[in-house]
């Protein structure tokens, strides 16, 4: 039952969902679907994740754990939750279109508790093969009692009707069908032309799950054949060579988390790393650098003998960087700074700037950043993305390297920061990477090119000032 399933419903027992690879899935009983005895089911469990993260903010991978650990479902009951979270989260601007055409109230006139339950309703009977019924009757027992009339009035006409053809190709259109909002569908035709509706739906497909071996523990070999002896099949990268691909699994269950032998990080951010160069005995500084995971990678990649420091503005993110360099057993000296103004002094022969940014290429994973980032921030973010990478500069060596990277794709937070990194900073010239598509001093990546996040990285070396 895949977030981007068929509408074809099941027609096997009732309160069951058959996923692809023939698992079965509950989705019409008691204890899974209304929670009417008043215990947590995995549809008011997905409900209080899609509330908390479009009324109030939150991050739904946060919001998801968070609630999850708080119930008491089995082991199926919290995958088919996060897949109702989730894929509602995922779908939302398609899902409020086949709302609104049915209400008799504008949207803005309906309560947000309405609207969420409405959402996880429609996606259900849209995008799962659970049984209309099921559907609609387990869902609408979430409502509140005095908007259960609306609820069941609005769900069982959606039931009863076809989905809604979307066959146009403006921007509007492909935002409904991706989910993606419409100014970065903009932008994305800017950038690749006829390819931005593949790459926006790209961008709203889950991600498989990534892990990066940290050979300072083990090797890929012996983490693959780890993986294989539990019954885990794994891909190697094609963007990271040190990268092993799964199609799921909790990865604090995998052979080898509490040694140390892996992190979780998509290829992208591995690639990130990698073009910083760093060398065995090297100094070199993270200065964005939680929640830690390029960070230990640094650390990895200097040692031994080197010197990786790893700062972050926040202190809770900086403590996840010290865990996280803790439990993969590398050495990084970890410190609170603000890194438009840096506690640090120059020196260092690469320093990485994975910059603050929209995050709208990490939306297979945080699938609410299809549609919260908004256009009007974006100017804010550059200034933000230009102040760092400007003061990370003087942290640099003469021939020193400094890498810029931010998850995302619009030219405010990449080749316009870049462009003004240059004039700001005339001390700094462009230097190529070697990436999947060639050698380039601004590299994009793509999930629809190379099956990884969106993430845009720069190269930049602080010439060796010249004798006499």
């Amino acid at each position: 039952m895949s977030a981007g399933g068929s509408d074809r419903r099941g027609r096997g027992r009732p309160g069951t969902d058959r996923r692809p690879g023939g698992r079965r899935v509950t989705g019409g009983g008691r204890a899974t679907g209304g929670g009417r005895d008043g215990t947590p089911s995995a549809r008011s469990v997905a409900l209080a994740v899609i509330r908390r993260v479009v009324e109030r903010g939150g991050f739904s991978n946060l919001a998801l754990r968070s609630a999850l650990d708080r119930s008491d479902l089995s082991s199926a009951d919290r995958a088919f939750a996060a897949e109702l979270a989730y894929g509602t989260l995922r779908r939302l601007p398609a899902l409020d279109r086949e709302i609104a055409l049915r209400l008799d109230r504008p949207m803005d006139r309906t309560s947000p508790a309405a609207l969420a339950v409405l959402r996880l309703g429609v996606y259900q009977l849209r995008h799962t093969r659970i049984p209309r019924h099921a559907a609609v009757s387990e869902t609408v027992a979430l409502a509140d009692a005095r908007e259960r009339g609306l609820v069941n009035a609005v769900l069982r006409r959606i039931a009863a009707e076809p989905a809604i053809a979307l066959t146009g190709t403006s921007d509007a259109e492909v935002s409904v069908r991706t989910g993606l909002v419409e100014w970065a569908v903009r932008e994305l035709r800017r950038l690749l032309g006829p390819e931005a509706e593949t790459a926006a739906a790209a961008l709203a497909e889950p991600a498989p799950l990534t892990l990066r071996t940290n050979t300072c523990r083990t090797s890929v070999e012996e983490l693959r054949a780890a993986l294989e002896r539990a019954g885990v099949p794994s891909v190697p990268g094609t963007v990271h060579p040190e990268s092993l691909v799964l199609s799921g699994g909790s990865p604090s269950e995998l052979p080898g988390f509490d040694l140390g032998w892996f992190a979780v990080q998509d290829q992208a951010s591995s690639f990130a790393v990698s073009a910083i160069g760093a060398r065995p005995g090297e100094r070199v500084a993270d200065v964005c650098a939680g929640p830690g995971g390029k960070a230990a990678h640094l650390a990895c990649l200097v040692s031994p003998g080197g010197l990786a420091v790893a700062a972050d503005v926040s202190p809770t993110r900086a403590a996840l960087v010290r865990a996280q360099v803790d439990r993969l057993g590398v050495r990084a000296h970890v410190l609170v700074q603000d890194a438009r103004r840096p506690a640090l002094r120059g020196g260092f022969a690469r320093v990485l700037v994975d910059a603050p940014c929209s995050g709208l290429g990490a939306a297979r994973r945080r699938p609410e950043l299809l549609w919260r980032p908004r256009e009007r921030d974006l100017p804010a973010l550059g200034r933000l993305q230009l102040e760092i990478a400007a003061a990370a500069a003087d942290l640099l060596a003469h021939g020193g390297r400094l890498v810029y990277s931010v998850c995302t794709f619009p030219r405010a937070e990449t080749d316009d920061v870049c462009d003004a990194l240059l004039r700001v900073r005339p001390d700094l010239v462009p230097e190529a990477i070697e990436g999947p598509d060639g050698r380039r001093d601004r590299v994009r990546l793509w999930p629809h090119r190379h099956g990884t996040d969106a993430m845009f990285v720069a190269a930049f070396r602080r010439p060796r000032v010249p004798h006499g």
